[in-house]
């Protein structure tokens, strides 16, 4: 029976020929994730059930990444409690302040995740994996309790809905913009429990920045995960980077999808999500006059190299309007590092913006930039639910790195070609 992508990972995990939609499978897994939220109650359940050792030290991944450094006691005594299982358990793969990052961003960084994998998390945006032709999802904390013990993880087999991207985005149009679209279009729950797999020639033109974005959301959608083929441009983002040897599968040329959506890259404009769903979409040139609060230009879907350098070409000899504060958080130490190198930090400060430390922080409403009564904050960020940045009569309008920056420069939802 031909298969799609996903379906072949998860049969190759599985020790069968092939597995089909629907279908119940106990799968091995390559790695498993948790935050200093998700984490710790991985661990009381991990103790609770009688455990006293992890299934492979290797194989676990625990990244103390979203209300650090520390905001409070209660978030100290989190990351606390992670830390010392990572010490008794000798957690090969444990990042805390000043070694980690924003977790989607670090772990493929550091090579933990590559082609073929099979990878599971306790954060809803471990889908973002997809982008380097892995099948990764989100689980609870309770799965990932049962992972670290076992290694495996049950999974029902999603279908497919293919997504079709033609021709080449124009200019300060992204990855974001793209997603965006899609989730506009079929909505949050259009794609419930189905992988949503990318195809056709206009992947090309995408730069692994805007594949990471786009598999980052696909949950947004209510996929199960998002999946990207491995070509040209996923080979050399893991040449010495990937530290297992990568496992490439394609989906059949004759496999039957659930649906197939078909996106043209260059009919696209810059899109914007209103309050307070992923899917209240609207193209840049029909948002009308939205004031502007606060831009938070960071997160695990738009924090990375690429997002950074888009926001700092807008920004660069402006300045943030009066009355806007502009958040920029690089995604992790190592993106910090190269942003200052390059300059944008001196592009952001002398803009008027602030850096932060790689946090998570004011994407769940966290920390660094929480939202009073009123406020709007255009974000580079993934959900924009009532309450998540902040107070529940916030507003947050989700945007790509380009649309953030000009909106930081004029105060309110901007076209980046607006300000150039």
């Amino acid at each position: 029976m031909p298969q799609t992508l996903t379906q072949k990972i998860l049969a190759a995990h599985c020790g069968l020929p092939e597995v089909t939609a629907g279908q119940l499978i106990e799968a091995a897994v390559d790695l498993c994730l948790g935050n200093d939220i998700t984490a710790p109650v991985a661990i009381n359940e991990f103790y609770k059930c009688g455990a006293d050792a992890v299934f492979d030290r290797d194989k676990i991944a625990l990244v103390m990444d979203h209300f650090t450094p520390n905001k409070d006691i209660k978030a100290a005594e989190l990351v606390k409690q992670t830390r010392e299982f990572a010490c008794r358990h000798g957690i090969t793969h444990f990042y805390d302040v000043g070694r980690m990052g924003i977790e989607h961003a670090l772990l493929p960084e550091l090579g933990l995740v590559g082609p073929g994998d099979c990878v599971i998390g306790a954060d809803s945006h471990t889908c973002t994996y997809g982008a380097l032709g892995a099948f990764s999802t989100g689980v609870g904390s309770t799965d990932l309790a049962a992972a670290m013990i076992t290694g495996k993880a049950w999974f029902k087999v999603p279908g497919a809905i293919q997504v079709r991207l033609t021709g080449k985005l124009r200019r300060f149009v992204s990855g974001k913009d793209i997603i965006l679209y899609l989730i506009g279009l079929i909505g949050v729950d259009g794609a419930r429990y189905q992988s949503l797999e990318f195809t056709g020639e206009g992947i090309q033109s995408l730069s692994m920045d805007d594949r990471f974005t786009i598999a980052n959301m696909a949950v947004e959608a209510g996929a199960k995960n998002g999946i990207f083929p491995v070509d040209d441009a996923v080979t050399a983002y893991i040449y010495n980077r990937f530290q297992r040897k990568p496992k490439i599968f394609a989906a059949d040329p004759d496999v039957v999808y659930d649906q197939t959506i078909e996106i043209d890259l260059s009919a696209l404009r810059p899109t914007v999500a209103f309050p307070h769903l992923p899917s209240n979409t609207r193209p840049i040139d029909d948002c009308g006059q939205v004031k502007i609060d606060q831009v938070v230009i960071g997160s695990c879907t738009n924090g990375r190299i690429g997002d950074l350098r888009a926001a700092a070409e807008i920004l660069r000899g402006k300045q943030v309007a009066a009355g806007v504060r502009c958040i920029v958080i690089p995604a992790t130490q190592e993106i910090w590092r190269q942003a200052m190198h390059e300059g944008l930090f001196d592009v952001f400060i002398t803009a008027g913006a602030a850096v932060s430390t790689p946090t998570c922080g004011p994407c769940l409403g966290g920390h660094m930039g929480i939202l009073a009564a009123g406020e709007r904050c255009a974000a580079t960020t993934n959900r924009n639910f009532v309450g998540r940045m902040g107070h529940p009569e916030s507003e947050v309008y989700l945007v790509s790195p380009a649309v953030a920056a000009a909106s930081a420069v004029t105060g309110y939802l901007a076209d980046p070609a607006a300000v150039m």
